[in-house]
Parts: structure tokens; C-alpha cells; sequence
């Protein structure tokens, strides 16, 4: 880099002096805990009990470790009181404690509806929040998955309306896409580039700066805001479309008789087979993101068959493994009614406490729908918020008991230390939702 551009760079950093980052759940809170290690970030959350939770130093989604989250944090509760001058970390529910920020980082979730249609009222409320406290010269910056367009379109007339200010002349907007993978501690959000956008060329560069100050991966600046939407919902989209090629062939071939995993990992010996497994698609962003795709696609008048046709398989597959798991003990001999069930993982992913939008739920509720009983076992989840999210009752402690099948459904790490087989009762069933297990077991997907 030359000389005049490392200049350029280090005049529009050193300007920002205090950053307000929207929203501390998976995203945000990563994210403002890397900005607070050079500058002063105040973390809001809606949620008090997060916001107190997290000033006691701790995180419950364990994306960001006790200690690391500790050395960040101001000294003392409800006062701007860092432990360096120049930076560290506030979390609070007060709106007043981010009225002298001028940058301002909205992270909060996009979610669908029942209709699987794009829900933006989290990104309105927390535009409408920054809009009380917008001045001139000040940046809003959009992390949220969303469908090219949102960012200027939806969120910018909500802050004007809010403040009063005028976009692109009192203040500015800048696009810069989450792509934390929940749960992985080696792809963390300062080791994986950044995409970048802004308002304007000038503003593109000041947001650039601003995260290439802190991740180590470095950045790439998108030519627009719409740009760096439009990449950002197509990663996952790309990802659903190819899991649900996998789920496609699981079904093709269990009808004709031969493994799918053998079949992908002899596929995988040429150096261009893409290393796609069989399996459920849930959480914020894989399961969701498609739709935002597809509903933006639809208003300007395309209808996207494959996008939508990926989303139909892989949301059926719920459904589809309770009757593989049904037909294996019915092969065996097992009175499916009122037979007991033993499910293994009900979060998400593995080695991750999220439970929202987990698909688990699906296969539990169609085993239920055959008359099955189903004890859901998860070292990981909440049993609080598992009841909270889906009136199901789940342990964090293995039941003692023996059951008629065992799915294995999340691939946590501690389930490799059970002997499943100990589980069973005489003639019972092992399924295999993930493909991890070895030995003998009855049937995977």
C-alpha cells in the first residue's frame, strides 16, 4: 500500500472516536468486543437481562469467552468508565449512553414470517432507535443479511424520518455483511474478510478503514451498498441450493440401496467435488437467507425455480428422516405406537447453545405425529429457552432409561463418548442423522 493511501486511512480512524454497536447476539457482540480493543464502543441491547449479563462478564452464547470478553469491559456498571482512555467496552439498554457515538453498527436478526416472506421489523426499530439519536457527519453502518436494497431503500428513509437529517448530506450509510459461523472458534469474526460498502466513494473508504483496522483477514470494498448486499445473501443461498442437491440424492439413494456418504466420499477422491453432506438446514441464516433472495427476485418480476425448489427439499427433510427412522424399527419388529425415543441434540449445529430455527424440531414433531414418545437429550441447550421456543421439554443430563431408537440428530463432540448401544433396548434402532457415527448402526441419512 502506498504512503498517501496508509494516510488517507489513518485520518479517517482516527476520527471516530466512540462506536455504538445495535443488538449483542451472536453478531454484535463479537464485533463490538474486536472494535472495543481500539476504541470506545458502547454495545446497546433492548434486552436488559442480556445487557446485564454481559456487564457481570459473561456470555451465554459462549461465543465470546468470560475472559476475553472481561478484559474489554468498562470498570464499573452504568458510567463511561474504560479501562483505557482511548477504548473498551460499554453494554446498555439506555439510549442516551449512545447519543455522542458517530458511528453506529446495526447487527440485529432478519427473520421470515410464518408465510417465509422477509420480516424487517427488527431492522426498522433499530433504525428508528438510531435515528433519535443521528447528528450531522455521522455513519450508520448495516450488518443484517438482507436482499439488495433494504439498506437504502427501507433503512435510510426510516433514519431521515426519524432525525430529521438528509441522507448522503448530514449523514452517510455503509454495508459491511456478518459472516460469523456460530459456534466456530478457529474462523472468528476478525479472521475472516470483510466485505465493505458505503454511501459514497468517500464513505466506502472511511468504512473500509474502520474495519480494516481490526480484522486481520482484511477487507474487499464492494463498488456499492447493493453490491455487498447482493454477495452476501447469495453465499448462503449457494450454500442451501448444494445441501439440498445432497438431500436430493440421500432420497434417491436410499431407494436404491447404497450409502450416501460412501457414494459422496467417493466422489470427493476428484479435486473439484464439492464436500457437501445430507442433513437439516436450520438456524438465522443458511434456512432463512433464500427467502430474502427469492422475495426481492419476485418483486422485480423473475420467478427463481432453483432457489425455491432448494428451500422445498430442505424443508421437507424434517419430515422425510422421522419416516426413515419410523420404517428402520418397523423393519425390526418394533410397535412404533407408543415406543420410546431417545433424540441426540436439539440445537441448530454442534458444539453451539442456539436453539431458533432449529429443524430438530421438525423430525421430533413428525416422530410425535406417528405416536412415538421423544426424550430430547442436549448438554448445549437451555432447557428454559427449549420450552420457551417450542413447549418441548429437553435434559441436560442423560435419562437413564433405555428406548426403542436413538437419533443422533446434532453432532456435538460429547456425544462421541456415548456407547449408544447401551441406550437400547433389545433390538432397537440407531439412526444416524449427521453421518459421524461408526460401527454398527441400523441407518443414517
Amino acid at each position: 500500500m502506498n504512503k498517501p493511501k496508509m494516510e488517507m486511512e489513518s485520518a479517517y480512524t482516527s476520527k471516530v472516536t466512540k462506536i455504538a454497536v445495535i443488538g449483542l447476539g451472536y453478531v454484535g457482540l463479537p464485533l463490538a468486543r474486536l472494535f472495543a480493543t481500539k476504541y470506545a464502543v458502547v454495545g446497546f441491547d433492548i434486552n436488559r437481562k442480556r445487557i446485564d449479563e454481559l456487564n457481570n462478564g459473561h456470555d451465554s452464547t459462549l461465543e465470546v469467552e468470560d475472559e476475553v470478553l472481561q478484559a474489554v469491559l468498562m470498570d464499573a456498571p452504568g458510567a463511561w468508565q474504560p479501562k483505557s482512555k482511548s477504548h473498551g467496552l460499554l453494554c446498555s439498554s439506555n439510549i442516551e449512553d449512545i447519543a455522542d457515538c458517530n458511528v453506529y453498527i446495526v447487527t440485529v436478526p432478519t427473520p421470515i414470517d410464518k408465510n417465509n416472506r422477509p420480516d424487517l421489523t427488527p431492522l426498522y426499530k433499530a433504525s428508528e432507535t438510531v435515528g433519535k439519536v443521528l447528528k450531522k457527519g455521522d455513519v450508520v453502518i448495516y450488518e443484517s443479511t438482507v436482499y439488495p436494497g433494504v439498506t437504502e431503500e427501507e433503512c435510510v428513509p426510516v433514519l431521515e424520518k426519524t432525525s430529521g437529517l438528509t441522507f448522503n448530506v448530514d449523514f452517510f450509510a455503509g454495508y459491511s455483511p456478518e459472516r460469523i459461523n456460530p459456534g466456530d472458534k478457529e474462523h472468528t469474526v476478525e479472521k475472516i474478510l470483510k466485505v465493505t460498502s458505503g454511501s459514497t466513494p468517500e464513505i466506502g473508504q472511511k468504512v473500509d478503514a474502520l474495519y480494516k483496522s481490526v480484522i486481520i483477514a482484511g477487507t474487499h470494498l464492494a463498488s456499492s451498498i447493493k453490491v455487498a448486499e447482493a454477495a452476501k445473501v447469495i453465499e448462503n443461498a449457494q450454500r442451501d441450493i448444494n445441501i439440498a442437491f445432497v438431500n436430493e440424492l440421500a432420497k434417491i439413494f436410499n431407494k436404491i440401496g447404497i450409502d450416501t456418504h460412501e457414494v459422496l466420499e467417493t466422489a470427493g477422491t476428484k479435486w473439484n467435488f464439492l464436500p457437501f453432506t445430507p442433513g437439516l438446514v436450520g438456524g438465522h441464516c443458511i434456512g432463512v437467507d433464500p427467502y430474502y433472495l427469492a422475495q426481492k427476485a419476485q418483486e422485480v418480476g423473475y420467478h427463481p425455480e432453483i432457489i425455491l425448489a432448494g428451500r422445498r427439499v430442505n424443508d421437507s427433510m424434517g419430515e422425510y428422516i422421522a419416516a426413515q427412522v419410523v420404517k428402520t424399527m418397523l423393519k425390526k419388529g418394533i410397535n412404533v405406537c407408543d415406543a420410546e425415543v431417545l433424540m441426540l441434540g436439539i440445537t441448530f449445529k454442534e458444539n453451539c447453545p442456539d436453539v431458533r430455527n432449529t429443524k430438530i424440531v421438525d423430525v421430533i414433531r413428525s416422530l410425535a405425529d406417528y405416536g412415538l414418545h421423544v426424550t430430547i437429550y442436549d448438554p448445549w441447550a437451555n432447557p428454559k429457552e427449549v420450552e420457551q421456543e417450542y413447549k418441548l421439554e429437553s435434559c441436560k443430563e442423560l435419562p437413564k432409561g433405555k428406548y426403542n431408537a436413538v437419533v443422533l440428530g446434532v453432532a456435538h463432540t460429547a456425544f462421541s463418548a456415548l456407547d449408544l448401544n447401551s441406550l437400547l433396548e433389545t433390538n432397537g434402532v440407531i439412526y444416524d442423522v449427521k453421518g459421524k457415527l461408526r460401527g454398527e448402526i441400523s441407518a443414517r441419512l
